[in-house]
């Protein structure tokens, strides 16, 4: 249940922006690591040390095939495993809302980690938002391909849900950027990313 958008192009432009943020040499934990693509890209591009952690066999098997070092672990029962402030940065893409309590996977996230980076779907983007109202029915889309019944995804947010939770929790937002698919979208998101960005991505710190 950790990777829970299937793949699309946006992870390629998550990744991008990712590596940007990232300092060479860092000591980097990726959450919910998939095949280890990321964590590959930085080893070669920003000579980064690193960890990922997976449930899924599969994507192990393929995460060592990368040659990435990987644990296998259940996010939903902690990272007591970790001491504070163990890595430089923290990185989960594309999976907190699949964490039965994403606020408390923050949480661990900074407190094992300098700074995190999330990346997440925004359910705020206005296909979303008209094929509710149209349909009357949850949305699918490119980003959210599940049905409500088979759907890993068991905590949607917006852009503005997941700001309104740093505010709660006084938690820092150094950088953020978003990620449309459209050409339109791409050249208004600033003005409202809520309802033009499909894809969400933060830089946070305590």
């Amino acid at each position: 249940m950790n990777k829970a958008i299937k793949s699309n192009t946006e992870i390629r432009i998550d990744l991008d922006i990712i590596q940007q943020w990232i300092a060479p040499e860092n000591h980097v934990l990726d959450l919910a690591c998939g095949d280890g693509t990321l964590l590959k890209s930085l080893k070669e591009h920003k000579n980064v040390e690193g960890y990922g952690l997976e449930i899924d066999q599969e994507k192990i098997t393929a995460a060592i095939a990368n040659g990435v070092n990987v644990i296998e672990a259940n996010l939903d029962t902690g990272l007591s495993q970790f001491a504070d402030n163990s890595f430089d940065t923290v990185i989960m893409t594309q999976a907190l809302q699949a964490m039965r309590y994403p606020h408390l996977v923050l949480d661990e996230m900074l407190r094992i980690g300098k700074q995190c980076i999330v990346t997440f779907p925004n359910f705020g983007h206005w296909q979303a938002r008209i094929f509710l109202l149209t349909h009357g029915r949850m949305p699918v889309t490119k980003e959210l391909s599940y049905q409500w019944y088979d759907t890993p995804n068991i905590h949607f947010c917006t852009v503005k849900d997941f700001e309104v939770l740093c505010a709660e929790k006084n938690i820092l937002i150094n950088q953020r950027e978003f990620v449309a698919e459209r050409f339109l979208d791409r050249q208004i998101k600033g003005m409202c990313p809520n309802l033009f960005s499909n894809t969400a991505i933060y830089l946070l710190s305590k």
